[in-house]
């Protein structure tokens, strides 16, 4: 059974529940919130020697901590979410860190409180013999799993300080993700004119409007799809949700979608938003707008001649692991420190297949190696 102290934190850290609330009621008061790990993480970084603190809302806070190397010319943050999906239909105990096989199970295991994990240890190895070669920023950030609230806090909060650099420790089975898609959401809404059903023709049906409108966006996915990244593939569109009306007898006066978008490099909100709008008017559904468009994470495509790649790779390679670049499937925060001019990496322990499973887990062996791929890139130089 491993003893390592990246494997104790870990079992640590899954114990304290950091569900994150997903605007939903029902989420028990007990496990919402990050505010729990925050405080935990801050304690444990003082006793570190860093001047750790909570930045953000207070019952949503994220953890930034700094360390500086005398000399440093670079400064690279790495950041590892501290909230978690909601644990609805798990099949182990959330909160137990149960140890067995080799691997942890619990949520959080993989996403990404292992990489957390690892990056604690990584610090108290390196900071007590004085070898860290770059200017650290570490960054436990909430609301990854959300809209990213963390992230932005913590970007606020540095102000002018921007590192030049971003690794977040996402599960990507221990290769170095260079690009991946963003995402965008949007809200449509219809407008109708409400009457009795038994003479429809008095009123206009605001959901036979949202109905053309979800046929014009079938239509643009369509076009999309011949849209191709040379690495990421084509962008995507899909309508997730839908709903109006009141009654079966009433025709109804409104109607709404929710619609995911997936974003390739070069694009961003306000190109978005007008594709949507060019697509109502080129139908001619003016009964149907956009009511709002928000870019939630940006593409990542980070060159792989950039320091953030080959700084990964150099570890990577001395540790006999994979180096060539990847992509994801997924987005992440690195995506939203883009958004500020920060480019960086994808890097850490565990597999996405086990994130937000009903029995997450990682193995233990890649947290240990997350460790030390992270000693070999704070004291590179």
């Amino acid at each position: 059974m491993s003893t390592a102290p990246c494997i104790r934190y870990l079992r640590d850290y899954i114990a304290i529940p950091s569900v994150n609330p997903m605007r939903r009621s029902d989420i028990p008061p007990e496990i919402a919130g990050e505010a729990r790990y925050a405080v935990h993480l801050r304690e444990q970084l003082r006793g570190l020697g860093l001047d750790a603190e909570l930045v953000g809302p207070k019952e949503r806070p994220s953890v930034v901590a700094e360390a500086r190397a005398a000399g440093a010319r670079e400064t690279v943050l790495v950041a590892s979410h501290l909230d978690t999906v909601p644990v609805d239909g798990m099949e182990i105990d959330p909160f137990d860190p149960r140890l067995e096989g080799g691997r942890v199970y619990g949520r959080g295991a993989c996403d990404t409180k292992g990489g957390m994990a690892a990056l604690v240890e990584a610090l108290g190895r390196v900071l007590p013999r004085g070898t860290l070669r770059c200017n650290l920023v570490l960054v436990g950030e909430a609301d990854e799993e959300l809209s990213s609230i963390g992230a932005h806090a913590v970007m606020e909060h540095l102000g002018e300080r921007k590192p030049d650099w971003v690794l977040a420790t996402e599960p990507t089975g221990l290769r170095v993700v260079s690009h991946h898609k963003g995402v965008a959401h949007a809200r449509l809404h219809a407008t109708g004119v409400a009457c009795h059903a038994s003479n429809p023709g008095a009123g206009r049906n605001a959901i036979v409007a949202l109905a053309r409108a979800v046929l014009a966006l079938d239509e643009l996915a369509r076009k999309l799809g011949q849209r191709q990244d040379p690495k990421l593939g084509a962008a995507t569109l899909s309508v997730g949700v839908a709903g109006g009306g009141s009654a079966a007898n009433i025709v109804p006066d409104e109607a709404w979608l929710l619609l995911d978008r997936r974003v390739l490099p070069g694009e961003d909100q306000e190109s978005i938003q007008a594709e949507l709008e060019r697509v109502l008017r080129e139908h001619h559904i003016s009964d149907v707008s956009v009511d709002w468009c928000k870019l939630e994470k940006g593409a990542l495509a980070t060159p792989a001649d950039h320091p953030a790649v080959q700084r990964c790779q150099r570890a990577l390679a001395e540790a006999s692991l994979a180096t060539e670049p990847d992509i994801a499937s997924f987005g992440t925060d690195a995506g939203i420190f883009i958004q500020y001019g920060i480019p960086g990496v994808v890097l850490g322990p565990g597999s996405i297949e086990q994130a937000h499973s009903a029995c997450e887990w990682v193995e233990a062996r890649q947290v240990e190696q997350m460790t030390e791929l992270l000693v070999k890139i704070l004291e590179a130089s």
